[in-house]
């Protein structure tokens, strides 16, 4: 057995390692600056307490993006000096962040061990590359990430720092091989696990879903599936559960090998980023030329996020988790006893709302961040929930699970379709879709995204919103002057939402215009870039009367989104004719 020692390394603050929204987000070459990693590390270790690092077992891995290896190694020796007693290690490093939260909450070692938290090494839907960007955050003992008054600790302890202790003299662990590798220092031994990283997860998705009804119609001649995970970690769970495990074609599959940069792509599972898949599927500029899947579906870097597609046509977020939640009693074994209740997040179109209503379900509005989902979990009241960014998830575990919502949506296809996969007319994406809008009514909906803007204007333009809402007559005037067919302004505001189970309060969480007629327009500044500023525009109206839901979305929004651009001086603050991506 190797014995190491523990070494204090003298250190001072860095600036700027405030978490976001999941996690400190950077470039590469930032994390690469001496010690910068391992202030960041060391201040989580503090923030813990002893209590919760001493003897602890910790899960260490990620989406595989470029510099995650080394950032292991630095990891393990870190918390070997910590006094951790042991770490888990994805084989390859490679853990999706669902898997993550799913090994938390479910994995028993074989010495009757369980892990207490993670370290998660992503930067979700951010490119990756020795250029590009690099992400470390930590989920907490629920298997969800650190509240708000961990990850304010965590950068509290970044700007006093003065040491950090590591295991220098401890070897780098092969973690391409499973298997247990000990070593010894001066509190005991310290374990470092390395194990499969589908086999957790695989296990409680067949506890979920009704895998032979799914099954049966994916071997159906008339349904034709793909999947793409855009070289993200993604690929390693779509090989093992749709090709090993359904029996779905290989070539089925798209980008299932996951690289340290992405391929060289954005691994971004909207209509933008995801070009092959949406060509494939009918969709954009670049049709393919053969027939389309009547199924698709694409993931992030790191597996939370997803995007579900028919045949040349797009569902967008908001509209899949309400029709996740109108179908899953009937869909879902897990969900066979009823649902508990259903959130979203406060700029996800209010679609669920309207399911929660019709169905007599708990509803709630929280800030964009999962970490305000999970207390609603943990507490019982929470069954499904989503975020119109392309997340979606239920209490099975603590984040958004991008492979779970693929699941959700098949074994929704599989019970429409049980009767009809050899004879009568398959029951399509868009059935289910335009049959939940005939019976809910229909939230058009659209996202413009302003990426990379500058900070101070981003700011700017925020804070001039802010004080346009002290006069609704003075808004609604303006509103009257850029479109007379657009509804009244009833209310404005800046988010805030007070958590119902802790009672802690989140303030400045979007800035919205509420109309008469149910339409909506939120603005916020995303926490989830790594440079810059991300402005994201929410655009929303509801219809209910039939003979209008069938419209194209931008089409149906373009009165809304000329207020929204020009309410705000979108291209006078920001220098911007254009967003970035729109969804």
């Amino acid at each position: 057995m190797v014995m190491f020692k523990v070494s204090r390394k003298a250190t001072s603050p860095i600036d700027g390692q405030k978490p976001g929204t999941s996690g400190l987000r950077k470039k590469v070459t930032v994390f690469k600056q001496p010690n910068y990693l391992h202030n960041f590390v060391q201040s989580t270790f503090n923030a813990l307490t002893l209590e919760k690092v001493k003897g602890a077992t910790l899960v260490v891995s990620g989406d595989g993006r470029y510099f995650s290896k080394d950032a292991i190694q630095i990891i393990i020796k870190m918390a070997a000096a910590n006094g951790v007693r042991r770490v888990w290690v994805g084989q390859n490093g490679l853990l999706s962040t669902p898997a993550v939260s799913a090994v938390i909450r479910e994995r028993v070692g074989a010495d009757g061990s369980k892990a207490s938290g993670s370290f998660i090494l992503t930067a979700s839907h951010n490119p990756g590359g020795p250029h590009e960007d690099f992400g470390i955050k930590y989920n907490m003992e629920n298997g969800g990430p650190a509240p708000e008054g961990i990850t304010d600790r965590i950068y509290d302890n970044t700007k006093t720092i003065k040491e950090y202790f590591i295991a220098e003299d401890l070897p780098d662990v092969d973690i391409s091989i499973i298997g247990v590798t000990n070593f010894s220092g001066h509190e005991g031994q310290f374990d470092v696990d390395v194990f499969d990283s589908t086999n957790d997860y695989v296990k409680l998705m067949k506890s979920i879903f009704d895998f032979e009804s799914i099954q049966n119609l994916l071997a159906s001649p008339k349904f034709s599936f793909c999947y793409d995970a855009l070289h993200g970690v993604a690929g390693i769970y779509a090989k093992r559960i749709f090709i090993q495990e359904l029996g779905a074609r290989e070539s089925s599959l798209l980008n299932c090998t996951p690289k340290e940069d992405f391929g060289g792509g954005h691994p971004d599972p909207n209509l933008t980023y995801a070009k092959e898949l949406v060509a494939r599927m009918g969709l954009g500029k670049a049709n393919s030329q053969e027939e389309p899947p009547e199924f698709g579906a694409a993931a992030d870097g790191d597996a939370d996020r997803n995007m579900v597609l028919g045949k040349r046509f797009f569902v967008t977020p908001s509209d899949s988790v309400a029709i996740i939640a109108a179908n899953a009693v009937q869909a879902i074994p897990y969900f066979t006893s009823g649902l508990k209740g259903v959130a979203r997040s406060m700029p996800t179109s209010a679609a669920l709302d309207v399911v929660a209503t019709n169905l007599k379900l708990k509803f709630f509005e929280v800030p964009t961040g999962w970490k305000f989902f999970g207390n609603l979990m943990d507490a019982g009241l929470c069954s499904v929930c989503g975020e119109e960014s392309f997340g979606t998830g239920s209490d099975h575990i603590r984040e958004k699970d991008g492979i779970w919502a693929v699941l959700a949506w098949l074994s929704i296809l599989a019970l429409k379709n049980k009767d009809n996969l050899n004879g009568g007319k398959l029951v399509t994406v868009e059935d289910i879709v335009r049959q939940h809008w005939a019976t809910y009514g229909r939230h058009y909906y659209t996202r413009y995204d302003y990426e990379n803007v500058d900070a101070g204007a981003a700011k700017e333009l925020m804070t001039y919103l802010v004080k346009l809402q002290s006069s609704l007559p003075d808004v609604n005037k303006i509103i009257k002057g850029i479109r007379s067919d657009v509804s009244t302004v009833v209310q404005a505001d800046e988010f805030e939402y007070k958590d119902p189970v802790d009672g802690s309060i989140s303030k400045h969480q979007g800035i919205r215009y509420l109309f008469e007629d149910g339409s909506r327009l939120v603005f916020r500044l995303s926490g989830t870039g790594s440079e810059g500023a991300t402005i994201r525009v929410y655009i929303e109206q509801y219809e209910n009367d039939s003979s209008k839901i069938g419209k194209d979305s931008q089409e149906a929004l373009a009165p809304l989104v000329e207020v929204a651009l020009k309410l705000s001086k979108m291209q006078e603050f920001t220098g911007r004719s254009a967003p970035t991506v729109i969804t």
